[in-house]
């Protein structure tokens, strides 16, 4: 299928041939009748991929903010590399369009196969044929409303929310500054509201329009008509709400709002422009200053959007879904009409050069939508069925010429630590990408040169040309994505975790057992860091018990990420104490007998206390309340009078009888990644066994949950591997 994209390091747009999404459960697939350009945010994104690099950074001082972070906790190489990454990758365009189901996912009952539905999201309803559109950003479209103007359904749903914030009652007076697309919109719903409607922007066929579609006066900010309608209208008052819908760097729309707004009025920011608020202007009149965030609550909930978990309408009236539902029904009543904003319709085949002539001022337009070829919907839903695949042996001897790999996932992490460094290994050859979004696998086919890029899971698993899978996806998928690869008789790379419970670990052990494969690798990466390495050997062989202590300084989480969410993808520390654990069962050289865990309220620091079989300790303090600006990995080793200290990744030193120091290494921090696949890849041309024994992986993955039922019990919780064979009971101990 055809998708928009964009570089953003370079600024090409193109018109791309990608893989169709998957239909998953909780959403639908629906083929692309119209999509709507937003002429404001899109194309500001538009104009900054063209800037330079310093261009880049002066537009977005919150990314800059993100990389200086990121280079003092992980280095500049590793900085470097996933920042030209994200910038040097197709990203897409578009979030508001109106389509055709074509497909409908399980668990979904409110839409069937051929029912026209408005779409929503910047990750779902983007510029491209065919789009997967989860439950909560689509909505029904009502008959007789024409599928062009349902396009709108989700710059209408932002107007929408803006009007809400500002809470107008019947008799208000208005301004709305900035008369574009959302502002046009923002009259409209007004006036549909009882709100006596003045408008205020720069170009006069706007404030054409905007009088047209019902405001009272519009006028050019500095010609003074609209300081003299507001006072005639509101008896010198000043207006109730002034409404933000422009964008720009300029002050002057939050000064114009002080200046007309009434003694407590309301200013509601629904646009992308610069609020140095003038303190004694907003401070004199008590102004009520609010903002609108996007289409309504339930934007940026991943549980939400993604989930499909709705809120208890008595305690959140109007959610995304829901206004964009109230949008449509406005459409279908014809209080709302996007007819008098739709400037041009081009031919989705042209849309590259429609950015052009918009981006060049070429083609002047309040809206513009992109017609898509149209074709038959299908009759029937397809049921998507899932079989195991057969039962094979191992294939653990040497492999000759080159290694063919399939990727499954293809995110920052895979893109930026995994999938550089095997596309310049010698005899690998990266043979097939499987991802949920077909953009993401189109990026990865490009930039790493996989001969192929697909959606379809089960045509990489069936390709017995394949020789090991890498399973780089979300942690809830780990242990189900590894248990079918192992079946298809594949070696396996799956990034930690390699299970979210022990359910799930019984799952792959028993595939394991099923299948005689056993060639399984979990990403604990610390273990291959030369620099570690290095340090183990100038600390020597060691004879007696050892102290490690090991203070992961972990830090804080975007309040947006994928992390945080507990109950699908298991707690922070499930997802990637592995590796800490792993480093120092590999210090140690033996794994955990013991696991005692206890923690601050809300679990936000935890201190994990192991023991090994010699008598060894380790604690492992993981911590997110201390400072972005310390070392995030310190591990001290203590054993027959030496201290083995490392700091970061970055130094080391060894005190003994002579004392050794590392110097600062010169390309930032290697946390072993490359050293891990070499020592993976060549086991799989070499027929020797794992880097990691699937014993040692078992130990490790039943420590790190092994916290949580400590922390539940407050008990120490005994690890015995040894019982984790076919038949017996598996346990992280009683």
């Amino acid at each position: 299928m055809k998708q928009v994209v964009q570089n953003y390091k370079s600024g090409e747009l193109a018109l791309l041939d990608v893989e169709v999404p998957a239909c998953k459960p909780g959403g639908v697939l629906v083929r692309t009748a119209y999509s709507l350009i937003s002429t404001g945010t899109e194309m500001m994104k538009v104009s900054e991929a063209s800037l330079s690099l310093v261009g880049k950074a002066k537009a977005r001082p919150d990314q800059v903010a993100k990389v200086m972070q990121s280079v003092a906790t992980n280095g500049l190489g590793a900085t470097y590399r996933k920042a030209m990454n994200k910038l040097d990758s197709y990203t897409p365009l578009g979030y508001s369009l109106c389509g055709v189901v074509e497909e409908v996912g399980a668990g979904i009952g409110d839409v069937a196969v051929g029912d026209y539905v408005a779409c929503a999201g910047n990750e779902h309803a983007l510029h491209a044929e065919l789009n997967w559109v989860p439950k909560n950003l689509y909505s029904k479209v009502p008959d007789g409303v024409d599928p062009r103007h349902a396009a709108f359904g989700t710059v209408g749903s932002i107007a929408m929310q803006g009007v809400r914030q500002g809470e107008p009652q019947i008799g208000d007076i208005a301004l709305v500054i900035g008369l574009g697309l959302i502002g046009q919109l923002v009259v409209q719903l007004l006036v549909a509201s009882g709100v006596r409607v003045v408008g205020v922007d720069p170009d006069p066929t706007r404030c054409a329009l905007a009088e047209r579609l019902g405001a009272l006066k519009c006028g050019d900010p500095a010609s003074g008509v609209i300081d003299t309608a507001v006072a005639e209208i509101s008896s010198g008052h000043g207006v109730d709400q002034v409404y933000l819908a422009a964008g720009g760097s300029t002050n002057e729309p939050v000064e114009l709002a002080a200046k007309l707004a009434r003694d407590r009025g309301r200013v509601i920011d629904i646009g992308k422009c610069s609020l140095n608020l003038p303190w004694n202007a907003y401070y004199e009149k008590e102004l009520d200053v609010r903002f609108s965030r996007s289409y309504g609550p339930g934007r940026y909930d991943p549980e939400y959007e993604l989930e499909g978990r709705d809120y208890p309408i008595g305690q959140v009236r109007w959610t995304e879904r829901r206004n964009l539902e109230c949008v449509v029904d406005l459409m279908g009543s014809g209080r709302l009409d996007v007819e008098p904003l739709i400037s041009h319709t081009s031919d989705f085949s042209d849309a590259v050069e429609t950015y052009r002539k918009l981006n060049e001022g070429e083609l002047k337009a309040v809206a513009v939508l992109f017609e898509y070829e149209k074709r038959a919907a299908a009759t029937t839903v397809p049921v998507a069925e899932v079989s195991l695949p057969k039962t094979v042996t191992t294939r653990a001897l040497p492999k000759p010429g080159g290694v063919r790999i399939g990727f499954i996932g293809a995110g920052n992490y895979a893109s930026s630590m995994l999938l550089p460094h095997l596309a310049e290994m010698e005899g690998v050859d990266l043979t097939e990408v499987v991802t949920t979004s077909a953009l993401s696998g189109a990026n990865a086919k490009r930039k790493f040169g996989f001969a192929r890029a697909t959606t379809d899971l089960d045509t990489m698993l069936d390709d017995s040309s394949i020789d090991a899978v890498f399973v780089v996806t979300r942690h809830s998928s780990h242990a189900e994505l590894t248990r079918r690869a192992l079946l298809a008789g594949k070696a396996v790379f799956v990034e930690k975790p390699l299970a979210l419970s022990e359910k799930e670990l019984e799952v792959v052990l028993g595939a394991i057992e099923e299948s005689g494969n056993d060639r399984l690798q979990v990403g604990f990466n610390r273990r291959f860091a030369p620099l570690l390495n290095e340090s183990v050997l100038h600390f020597g062989p060691r004879i007696g018990p050892a102290s490690v202590r090991y203070l992961v300084n972990a830090g804080q989480l975007d309040s947006g990420s994928w992390y945080n969410q507990a109950d699908s993808e298991g707690s922070r520390f499930a997802g990637e104490g592995g590796h800490f654990i792993d480093t120092v069962s590999w210090l140690l050289g033996s794994d955990p007998v013991s696991v005692y865990a206890t923690a601050t309220p809300g679990h936000q620091d935890l201190q994990i206390l192991l023991r090994y079989p010699d008598g060894s300790t380790a604690s492992i303090a993981y911590t997110t309340s201390g400072s972005s600006a310390f070392p995030k990995e310190t591990i001290d080793v203590t054993a027959d009078g030496k201290v083995l200290k490392f700091d970061d990744f970055a130094r080391a030193s060894v005190f003994g009888r002579k004392k050794w120091a590392s110097s600062r290494i010169p390309k930032g921090r290697d946390k072993g990644q490359a050293a891990e696949l070499e020592a993976f890849v060549n086991a799989l041309k070499t027929g020797v066994a794992m880097p990691v024994s699937v014993e040692s992986l078992v130990s490790t993955t039943l420590a790190t949950l092994a916290v949580n039922r400590s922390l539940e019990t407050g008990a120490a919780v005994r690890i015995n591997a040894a019982e984790l064979d076919g038949g017996a009971e598996r346990t992280a101990g009683k």
